[in-house]
């Protein structure tokens, strides 16, 4: 069938949840049987998050191809199952590069170069591209930000000349906030009416409102809000709040979103959506008992999204383990030698995240110090991992200034050093090592253990790497080097094979962790720390 497409935006205030009502509509035209991918166009200048600090920007997502992207990404593909690419996530940096680099080829023939057409033209031919490709029959494309910024105009203008240009091939969902003004008992529906009349005066009528709300929104305001906003009764929609992200898809389905979408874009509806592994995972969550308690080390931690996919990727392993997750943040800041049996002792894992810098790192040697010594299944990740090294160099090995080349260059134990192909980059932006790259691991490890393979592919998000002029001295000292890149013998996995569970990954495996197809090594290191807890409720 001709791709359909739909355009999600957001009014009112930001931070709506268009990603995951998104997500949510993708998973369940997916369960139907369509092929369905999502975009995300953001309205900032920068050409991607890469070089947007986490305070900014929250977690920055990387996709299988290597573009660092919106965190909305690790939504999208946690609901779905499908993996995203560069052309699921355009901003306007990438939009007016592309447009200069047009003008300055000649492209454009001598023209004046402008908003209109110019600007609409190429977004309007980023929004088509996955279309094109003949390989999905619907596209979601979310539109970043708020109806009124300045910012997001070429973005509206563009979706009001697709939606007469395609028909009934495209429709759009807009996304409101309903308030609850506590001192009047209300639920107030104006900013929804202005929110819509914004849209209206750029030429866009919604086709479906979904109203988030914490509080019921009756049938009678409902039918109001649809008749001061022509859209259809049956397609004004409410997301209340619930207690977890993926319940969101039931609730939705429950309200007939799926299916609103079908019949206004003149699909025929293939079969009823098939939600029966989402809903095992439903079952397993609301059924489970038991809590794991897992620390995560880093020096984000007090930002909701900086760590959004290891999160949700631990979520997803406990779950699955049975267990509720009991997540406990402790700021690689505030850790040290003194107090890390205070702060870790209750744990039944601990997980040392990744970044970038000097700010924290030793807070993280301390907790990898003690987390190894005390024996307690760890998992470091990316930088994590580099920490692991580093903290065994120094009080394993005896090297006591080692170090990697990132937070001192003049180390004379180099144990972590910038990768050979970085030492002539300067550009920030997307000059990383980025994307799937191939890791063999060796056999009877741990790590192909809990892969149940000796071969994975990861994503990966760095500069520096395990410096393996000291492989020899690692491996005769009790940490393994367990796996490696089979072209460049990179090494991505280490761990200390005769302690319960102790592995870094140079690579991001909560990147590839979906709620339908958790990641094993995440699995793995919940059940090694349940495993952990049943000992010493034992002793």
């Amino acid at each position: 069938m001709e791709a359909k497409y739909i355009f999600v935006t957001g009014g009112v205030v930001s931070s709506l949840g268009k990603g995951i009502i998104s997500s949510s509509l993708a998973c369940l035209l997916k369960a139907r049987g369509y092929r369905v991918t999502i975009q995300k166009f953001d309205p900032y200048l920068n050409i991607d998050p890469g070089t947007l600090n986490p305070y900014e920007h929250g977690e920055c997502y990387v996709t299988v191809d290597g573009h660092e992207a919106d965190l909305d990404l690790g939504h999208y593909e946690r609901f779905t199952n499908v993996q995203t690419t560069r052309a699921n996530n355009v901003t306007t940096g990438r939009i007016y590069q592309s447009v200069i680099d047009k003008e300055r080829r000649g492209d454009y023939l001598g023209k004046t170069v402008q908003i209109i057409p110019h600007v609409t033209d190429e977004i309007k031919r980023n929004v088509k591209l996955l279309g094109n490709t003949g390989n999905f029959d619907y596209i979601i494309t979310e539109i970043g930000g708020t109806v009124g910024d300045i910012e997001s105009t070429p973005y509206l203008e563009a979706v009001r000349q697709l939606r007469w240009e395609m028909g009934r091939n495209a429709l759009c969902i807009h996304l409101t906030y309903v308030p609850y003004i506590s001192a009047a008992k209300e639920l107030k529906t104006k900013p929804t009416q202005h929110s819509v009349k914004m849209l209206q005066e750029v030429g866009i009528q919604p086709d479906i409102l979904v109203l988030r709300t914490e509080h019921e929104i009756g049938p009678d305001m409902r039918r109001k809000i649809a008749q001061f906003c022509n859209v259809d009764p049956q397609a004004v929609i409410q997301s209340v709040d619930v207690p977890t992200i993926y319940k969101v898809p039931l609730m939705m389905q429950q309200q007939n979103l799926d299916a609103i979408v079908l019949e206004k874009t003149g699909a025929e509806a293939l079969k009823n959506a098939d939600l029966d592994n989402w809903c095992r995972f439903l079952d397993k969550m609301d059924n489970a008992t038991e809590d794991v308690k897992i620390a995560l080390v880093g020096k984000y931690v007090e930002l909701q999204d900086a760590y959004k996919s290891i999160n949700e990727a631990l979520f997803q392993a406990a779950t699955y383990n049975d267990r509720r997750l009991n997540l406990v943040s402790i700021h690689s800041e505030k850790i040290n030698d003194e107090n890390a049996a205070e702060l870790l002792s209750g744990m039944d894992g601990v997980v040392i995240a990744p970044g970038f810098g000097q700010r924290g790192i030793e807070g993280k040697f301390a907790a990898l110090r003690w987390c190894r010594e005390n024996d307690v299944p760890t998992f470091g990740i990316c930088l994590g991992m580099q920490c692991m090294v580093i903290e065994f160099a120094r009080n394993v090995l005896g090297l006591g200034q080692a170090n990697s080349t990132e937070m001192d260059h003049n180390t004379p134990y180099n144990v972590i050093d910038l990768m050979e192909d970085q030492k002539s980059v300067t550009d920030k932006g997307g000059t990383m090592r980025l994307g799937a790259y191939d890791c063999r691991l060796a056999e009877g490890s741990r790590a192909a253990g809990a892969y149940g393979s000796t071969f994975v592919s990861e994503r990966h998000r760095h500069r520096f790497e395990f410096n393996s002029k000291f492989r020899s001295q690692f491996e005769q000292a009790g940490m393994r080097c367990s796996g490696e890149n089979p072209q460049t013998h990179l090494v991505e996995v280490v761990e200390i094979p005769e302690k319960r569970w102790f592995i870094g990954t140079q690579y991001h495996p909560e990147y590839s962790s979906t709620v339908l197809s958790p990641n094993p090594i995440f699995l793995s290191f919940v059940k090694a720390a349940i495993d952990y807890r049943a000992e010493k409720q034992v002793k």
